[in-house]
């Protein structure tokens, strides 16, 4: 008796093969997506670990410092860093921002950028404040030798014009006390004719003691006046060149720091107020 395969159970052991091997790739297939969904679910952040993380950093860079002058080398990229936190706190899955934040944070990007560039202006003229403060500190100089010179000159000609005078008084005296020891007679020097002598001189000795005391008087005023002057030009320099120090001062201070505050702590706001708007809303 010949022996005969039974072909029926053959093809009913490939058919339950392939279809263990089907179901275990589905199982497989279906697994996988399973495992897929599950990490996607998990790589979700939170909404509130992101506003989190959002009000941080805008804190940061709210705070953060410019080491050197000018400042305005570092507005662009602290402008960039600002957007970027925006953008990723709008583009992320767990935030829905609504019309009212979006014109919130635009407005402040706007006022802030507005204020940057005014700072950006102010600071490009500082080459420029310096060059005049330079300047308007060596016309204090000028003005200090300008006087000098001017109160040598005076004191030169109060000497010279004293010292003229002086000794005309002196003459005019000897003359007196000459003319007061000369004898008189009737036929050389007669005491009318001496007595008319010294009554001239005598005057014209005192007319010489008062041009001595009006030359003292008029250096004395004209010194003065010159010193008012002088004070009075020197002074208004002198204003000057604070001011120009306090401007200089300013530039080389980050003064931005103000702005750039004021403009993160409005988003601050406005973050905390469309999370606010968010949890008050009925589900």
């Amino acid at each position: 008796m010949g022996y005969k395969p039974k072909s029926g159970s053959r093809r009913s052991a490939g058919q339950k093969y392939q279809k263990s091997q089907h179901d275990k790739a589905k199982a497989k297939t279906e697994k996988h997506r399973s495992g897929g969904k599950y990490l996607q679910e998990e790589t979700v952040v939170p909404s509130s670990e992101v506003v989190e993380k959002t009000l941080s950093r805008l804190s940061k860079l709210g705070s953060q410092t410019f080491a050197l002058s000018p400042f305005s080398q570092y507005f662009d990229d602290w402008l960039v860093n600002l957007r970027e936190v925006l953008s990723e706190f709008e583009s992320n899955p767990a935030i829905s921002v609504d019309d009212q934040f979006v014109k919130e944070r635009s407005q402040i990007l706007t006022d802030v950028e507005g204020e940057l560039a005014e700072r950006r202006l102010k600071e490009s003229a500082l080459e420029a404040t310096a060059k005049t403060l330079s300047e308007t500190n060596h016309l204090l100089v000028k003005i200090d030798e300008e006087y000098a010179a001017k109160t040598r000159a005076n004191g030169l000609k109060r000497n010279t014009d004293v010292e003229r005078i002086t000794r005309n008084v002196h003459d005019l005296e000897e003359d007196l006390a000459r003319i007061g020891q000369t004898k008189t007679s009737f036929f050389s020097f007669t005491k009318k004719a001496k007595a008319k002598k010294e009554a001239e001189t005598s005057q014209r000795l005192t007319s010489a003691k008062n041009e001595l005391e009006l030359a003292v008087q008029n250096f004395t005023v004209e010194q003065e006046k010159l010193h008012d002057e002088y004070e009075k030009r020197k002074q208004a320099v002198i204003e000057q060149v604070q001011s120009l120090e306090k401007e200089i001062e300013v530039l080389e201070t980050d003064s931005s720091l103000e702005d750039r505050q004021t403009a993160c702590n409005a988003l601050v706001n406005a973050v905390n107020a469309l999370l606010q708007r968010k949890t008050s809303q009925p589900n």
